[in-house]
């Protein structure tokens, strides 16, 4: 073995002992190991490149250095280093080409973020590695294998012409984003629909009702009533909301409620004078706040709210009063003790 050989395969040795090292530690490897490495020979690389690939304190740029290398040599570092993050599995994936990507696509665990951008390179062989880990029923696999891979009877001409590249765009598109539904399907990081409501805080048709009726009449101490009510809150919280002159904390919480666009934008048009002016689009200021806001964000503020006023106004002990003593009582209490001698001293002195 050549002396550089054994140089750089010490200071791996020596930086794998290293239960945990310290920031100089670290920067100091990195400055040893990129000029080591490259005046190594190829076997050198591979034998340190495995060494690495389960160490879990290896600097960000050496980690990325190692991905970038020919894939003889980084596959193993690839497939099992826990230091690469998602911006670097994707840049090395992009920049390096398919068979880093390959190998990339057989890490044990892939958050949704690699696994969308491995199926936006339109490198179908990759989906394969990534389907075949996890342990899927078989009516989904084979649904899957009708979208990655061609049918056993179909000649190999044919296969080749409905090759992505060969495709037109339109087919090519609506392809890819098919592949990427299912994937994240069966990769159960399918994103919850617009419309389910189950675990969350929803406002019942009641309270809808009773919400409209005290806007349109302008009942702002009943609408509050009924919000704090909706909302399992203090009446506090709920004044507080509507003190905002803006209008936003109130279409937040309605949103956050879950409330229908219509009724939503009426009440704050009611409330918030300013909101009914119509924008040159036509549409009103109370209908242009209420397509700017983001559903789950409005529920995730709206909890944070309700924690805080639970915080503020947690229900506490109330003193019992206590209760009068009867008449009767206070009578006998106020009433003097007599004994026979002091009754003996009475009637003397009459």
């Amino acid at each position: 073995m050549r002396k550089k050989d054994v140089v750089l395969m010490a200071t791996v040795t020596s930086f794998e002992s290293l239960s945990r090292p310290s920031r100089s530690e670290l920067r100091q490897f990195a400055e040893l190991f990129a000029p080591l490495f490259a005046a190594s020979s190829e076997e050198a690389r591979r034998d340190a490149v495995a060494a690495l690939s389960q160490s879990p304190a290896i600097p960000p740029a050496v980690a990325f250095f190692i991905g970038s290398q020919p894939i003889a040599v980084a596959a193993p570092f690839l497939i099992a280093s826990p230091c690469l993050s998602n911006d670097a599995l994707i840049t090395i994936a992009r920049s390096q080409g398919v068979n880093h990507a390959r190998a990339i696509a057989k890490r044990e665990s892939l958050s949704p973020i690699v696994i969308d951008a491995l199926v936006g390179m339109r490198y179908d062989t990759i989906a394969r590695p990534i389907t075949e880990r996890r342990e899927l029923p078989a009516a989904a696999i084979e649904a899957m294998s009708t979208v990655v891979a061609p049918p056993a009877d179909t000649p190999v001409e044919t296969a080749k012409a409905e090759d992505d590249f060969l495709l037109p765009e339109e087919a090519r598109a609506a392809r890819e984003e098919e592949l990427r539904r299912r994937i994240k399907l069966l990769a159960g990081h399918m994103e919850r629909q617009s419309d389910d409501r189950q675990g969350l805080r929803q406002l019942s048709e009641t309270h809808a009702a009773l919400l409209v009726r005290f806007a349109r009449a302008r009942e702002a101490t009943l609408f509050a009533g009924v919000l704090a009510d909706a909302l399992s809150a203090s009446r506090w919280l709920a004044q507080r909301i509507m003190l905002d002159i803006s209008g936003q904390q109130l279409a937040t919480t309605l949103k956050g409620l879950f409330m229908d666009e219509a009724e939503a934008v009426f009440v704050l048009e009611r409330f918030y004078g300013h909101l009914a002016h119509e924008q040159l689009d036509g549409a009103s200021r109370a209908t242009a706040m209420w397509l700017v806001l983001d559903i789950d964000e409005c529920g995730r503020r709206l909890e944070a709210w309700r924690r805080a006023d639970g915080y503020t106004y947690a229900e506490r002990p109330v003193a019992q009063p206590v209760e009068a003593p009867a008449p009767h009582a206070t009578e006998e209490a106020e009433r003097p003790f007599r004994t026979s001698a002091s009754m003996r001293r009475a009637g003397r002195g009459r």
